[in-house]
């Protein structure tokens, strides 16, 4: 596997902006505009509502998904990452806690002395720090969550008109009156409780960039306020604060042997809101909080909201298990390790089961972050394995209706387990069998829950697509003149995280991680220029660059409020002294949505960053991605059915919009930084800083599967790493056939070519 790369001796090959204020090259070779408003019509707006009209019917056939009936109930144990629309134009302060001596009988401060780790304690409440939020509800973009529109109908985007998201906006609606009557009543903390649940719940579902964290954030600030008020009282007035364990608040655990799940507050995780006791509330709400907090990538406010449900409760597992989850992200992987490991060892019934990756995932960045390293962990795996595989089986005899999510259950806890094992022979032992042994079974495992992958409709979303856009389809002078928006795309595990560090390192560009503010508001930007093309072609051009500076302003009304929640003045002044110029929009998935994006924004740059395809094919395949757009890169034909639908599309484009994509190749990015860099950053509009040589020092979290990875700098040892395990990917060396070699024309190379 090759990728051939044909030099371009003229930058005016590539129709992205760069420095020196030139005009994109692409407006040159643009098709002539339409000459009269019929053939606009025939080329623009008919075909634009076949976008929708097809777009709906296929999220009608996809079926309404049922709400889970424990939603409103218990805590999920999985964290997904997904940044809201911020806006700055209110400020509403978190609830500043007063900190106060909370008997020592409150917490629990003993640590079991087999799991050799140090959590510290406290008897003194941290205080929450205040945070600007918006309750403004603006339809913006996704996470790392959701790369692509995927056949999973829990993983949507785009779907303001299909009736799933309809249904979702009025339940919303519905529970905000009920908070509303709420109001001064003994139930308001309950009513709050319940909305946020709800709207946190929705932007883990509907991925449209967190639309409703932030009012999430600031309902549970309310609610914690009044849970606060009401402990305080409590314990003035001597009352108890927590319930004691009965039979049936444990029947989510079935171990009486170092029974974790009967002592403390962790009874409670699994008791619906009405059922806890004021500290399990709390705790239940913190947890939630630092979720919300989590998803909008606010990864310290994270941490110091777990730390407030950690205070009545040092064990609470569910705190645990996400608060690891942030410290990963901000690059602590000792602590994160820490809290893992108690999990591990807690959660005897593997209720939390991602802790198994998590702790993998530390391990691969330091072997020294736990006593034992590697084989602490795979000793407990080796153990706990055939135990989890007896309970599939017994699952799988059972007849009532919770067959199906009990078997889920222990499949995914099993893909976890083979995972990290996987990762100890491919990065410990090299012993190349017994890793593909466990990540071909881990990947069964994963397989086994999904739907079949539909390739019919891969197929017609590509067909459509060519279709749709053709050289006819923009007509001139539309969208915004601004170059703000820096747009990457590519495929999945092509490098594109290195790419965005790199820019981020420059102080006059932001990167926002796994995020697209463009991609998430699509559906509606794509039905509002539908309305103005049949009023008339000046109504639709003022329309389509409304829209665009629309959403540059919300990316910039983010980052100022995720900015000022993550940074202390210190690192303001030292890494951001100048107010940033470039944005990075980067969702791998807009290479289908390029024709929209030069639509809105002609002058904008794309960066296409393409790696040797089968290095990117197999680290597609041996990575474990949250549930969403990726879920089927985990078998050969769903996996070079989603590659090849991904080079017909580029392809694509780089005949109907000559030039209009600068394409990058990782590979050359690795082996010449300095040389590649300054190309980059002129292509970005941007002067030379050497900071962005620097980037892996730089203080920024990075929420994506690349965080270990791009903490260490470039680095070039892993190129080719396909070639280890290729006799195990012949069948899918057949499948990918000719194009194991990418001849991509681009006119970025390093300055030694």
């Amino acid at each position: 596997s090759k990728m051939v790369v044909n030099n371009s001796s003229s930058s005016s090959a590539n129709g992205s902006n760069g420095g020196g204020g030139q005009k994109p090259a692409a407006a040159a070779k643009r098709a002539p505009p339409p000459s009269t408003w019929t053939v606009f019509l025939f080329h623009f707006a008919l075909p634009m509502a076949l976008v929708a009209i097809l777009s709906n019917i296929n999220d009608i056939y996809s079926g309404l998904v049922s709400f889970p009936s424990h939603l409103l109930h218990h805590t999920s144990n999985t964290a997904k990452t997904m940044q809201p629309k911020l806006s700055t134009e209110s400020s509403v302060k978190m609830p500043t806690l007063s900190p106060k001596e909370r008997p020592t009988a409150a917490v629990n401060n003993q640590q079991h002395p087999q799991t050799q780790t140090t959590v510290t304690t406290t008897t003194t409440r941290p205080t929450v720090a205040t945070t600007k939020s918006s309750t403004t509800a603006t339809t913006t973009q996704s996470s790392k969550t959701s790369t692509s529109t995927s056949n999973h109908p829990r993983h949507r985007q785009n779907a303001a008109s299909d009736p799933f998201h309809q249904q979702m906006e009025t339940n919303i609606r519905t529970l905000r009156h009920q908070y509303k009557q709420a109001v001064n009543t003994p139930n308001e903390h309950l009513a709050a409780i319940q909305l946020a649940d709800f709207l946190k719940y929705r932007d883990t579902v509907i991925h449209d960039g967190g639309t409703y964290q932030m009012e999430a954030i600031e309902v549970y600030s309310s609610a914690l306020s009044l849970l606060e008020d009401k402990w305080r009282n409590m314990m003035t007035n001597g009352e108890d604060t927590r319930k004691t364990a009965t039979a049936h608040d444990n029947e989510h655990h079935d171990d009486q042997e170092n029974d974790y799940y009967s002592t403390g507050l962790n009874h409670e995780i699994f008791l619906d809101y009405g059922s806890k006791s004021i500290e399990g509330l709390l705790c239940a709400t913190y947890t939630n909080l630092g979720k919300t907090y989590f998803m909008s990538n606010m990864f310290e406010r994270a941490v110091q909201s777990h730390n407030q449900c950690l205070s009545y409760d040092h064990r609470y597992i569910d705190a645990l298990s996400s608060r690891g989850q942030a410290y990963i992200i901000l690059g602590k992987y000792k602590e994160a390790a820490t809290d893992f490991f108690q999990v591990l060892y807690m959660d005897s019934n593997r209720l939390f089961g991602n802790v198994v990756t998590g702790l993998a995932r530390c391990l691969s960045a330091d072997d020294n972050v736990i006593d034992g390293g590697w084989e602490s962990l795979v000793q407990l795996l080796e153990a706990d394995i055939p135990r989890q595989v007896e309970s599939l089986q017994r699952a799988k005899e059972l007849s009532d209706d919770s067959a199906a999510a009990t078997i889920k259950h222990y499949a995914d806890i099993l893909k976890h387990m083979h995972h990290a094992m996987f990762q100890y022979h491919d990065i410990k032992t090299k012993n190349v069998s017994e890793a593909w042994k466990h990540l071909s079974k881990g990947n069964e495992y994963k397989m086994s829950t999904l739907a079949p992958f539909d390739e019919a409709f891969e197929l017609d979303k590509v067909s459509r697509l060519k279709n749709v856009f053709t050289p006819g389809f923009w007509p001139a002078g539309m969208g915004s003149d601004t170059k703000t928006p820096i747009f990457i795309i590519g495929f999945v595990r092509s490098g594109s995280t290195l790419l965005e560090r790199i820019l981020d390192a420059h102080p006059l560009i932001v990167g926002t991680g796994e995020d697209s503010v463009f991609n998430g508001r699509l559906d509606s930007i794509r039905n509002d220029i539908i309305k103005a093309s049949m009023a008339g072609q000046g109504e639709f051009l003022q329309t389509v660059k409304k829209l665009a500076d629309d959403v540059v302003v919300d990316m910039i009304k983010r980052w100022e409020i995720i900015d000022a929640n993550t940074n202390s003045e210190e690192d303001l002044s030292s890494e951001r002294a100048q107010e940033p110029t470039r944005f990075v929009d980067k969702m791998l998935s807009n290479y289908m949505n390029v024709g929209f994006i030069h639509l809105l924004f002609p002058n904008a740059l794309i960066l296409h960053v393409a790696r040797e395809p089968m290095d990117s094919i197999f680290s597609a395949f041996k990575h474990d991605f949250p549930p969403g757009g990726f879920d089927y890169t985990s078998e050969f034909s769903s996996l070079a059915r989603l590659y090849h639908g991904y080079r017909d599309v580029m392809e694509h484009w780089d005949k109907v919009l000559p030039g209009r994509v600068t394409h990058i190749r990782y590979e050359d990015l690795v082996k010449d930084l300095p040389g590649m860099a300054p190309k980059i950053l002129e292509k970005a509009g941007v002067p030379w800083d050497p900071a962005v040589l620097e980037f892996h020092q730089k203080k920024h979290a990075v929420n994506t599967l690349s965080t270990t990875q791009v903490r260490k700098g470039v680095y070039s040892h892993h190129l080719k790493g396909w070639k280890r395990y290729e006799e195990f990917l012949e069948p899918l060396l057949k499948r990918i056939g000719s194009r194991v070699e990418f001849k991509l024309s681009t006119s970025l190379t390093p300055s030694t070519s």
